[in-house]
């Protein structure tokens, strides 16, 4: 038996997030990321078995570097050749991108140390289709180093009541941000540049992502001194903030297992 590491990319835009949906006792009645995964392992190994993730992605949220691990019988195959082995089995729009083993105690959501989201935004009033499928567009042009003066009020642990999503269930809204900011990258295919905003945290609030990069967007175009943002987050209060940032920006783009252990 061996314990399989994977690193997972996809595009977002067709699946209903990431965790399998069953109902009345019928499996995938929706498509979503785990469930083609889940499909395509048994199709490759000869049963079925689950596939933990280091976390949930909404839907129409992307991911360069998803976690997830699984268990697998066979010994005499070569991990590395799960790669190549399930890409041939799944959909174009989810690609394994690494396979690894793992000690058969590892967990990729319980031993995941952080989490890193980019957003990407384009900034201009037309954007080409590919770039609609994976950024925001925004039809002004943000201050970056006041953004940046913002988002460095994110750091260490704070409450993020200002930033869940009414139907959160976390018993405590209270994560660990190591670092926030904002940069300006070439955005594949087109080669345009886009505003990212990245953040690594421990771990995320349902929707929290998109919903501290609407606010921030919301003053920045209104060129709001960066203590508005600070009162937001010190407010608690989700009437406070700004809207939530549509899913097509958003990416997952890796799962940290060597960094600090927050809690």
């Amino acid at each position: 038996m061996k314990n399989i590491l994977l690193t997972i990319s996809y595009d977002g835009t067709d699946f209903c997030g990431w965790q399998r949906q069953d109902a009345n006792g019928v499996k995938n009645v929706r498509r979503t990321v785990q469930g083609e995964l889940e499909c395509a392992i048994e199709k490759l190994i000869g049963f079925e078995t689950p596939l933990c993730g280091s976390g949930r992605t909404d839907s129409g949220v992307h991911a360069e570097g998803q976690a997830a691990h699984f268990f697998s019988p066979i010994d005499s195959f070569p991990v590395k050749n799960y790669i190549r082995a399930l890409n041939a089995i799944l959909p174009r729009d989810i690609r394994i991108v690494n396979a690894e083993e793992r000690p058969m105690h590892f967990n990729a959501r319980f031993n995941a140390t952080s989490r890193v989201y980019r957003y990407f935004m384009y900034v201009g009033e037309d954007a080409d289709a590919l770039i609609n499928r994976f950024a925001w567009c925004i039809h002004f042009c943000p201050n970056i180093d006041a953004l940046n003066e913002m988002a460095a009020f994110l750091k260490g642990e704070m409450d993020f009541d200002a930033f869940s999503a009414s139907g959160d269930k976390s018993p405590s809204k209270k994560r660990y941000i190591e670092r926030a900011q904002f940069f300006y990258e070439r955005f594949f295919p087109s080669g345009k540049e886009a505003l990212v905003f990245e953040i690594e945290a421990n771990a995320f609030l349902w929707k929290m992502v998109r919903s501290i990069t609407g606010t921030l967007m919301n003053l920045a175009r209104v060129n709001a001194a960066p203590s508005a943002f600070k009162k937001v987050l010190d407010g608690k209060n989700r009437k406070d903030a700004g809207p939530t940032a549509p899913p097509t920006g958003l990416f997952l783009y890796k799962v940290n297992f060597d960094g600090i252990r927050r809690h």
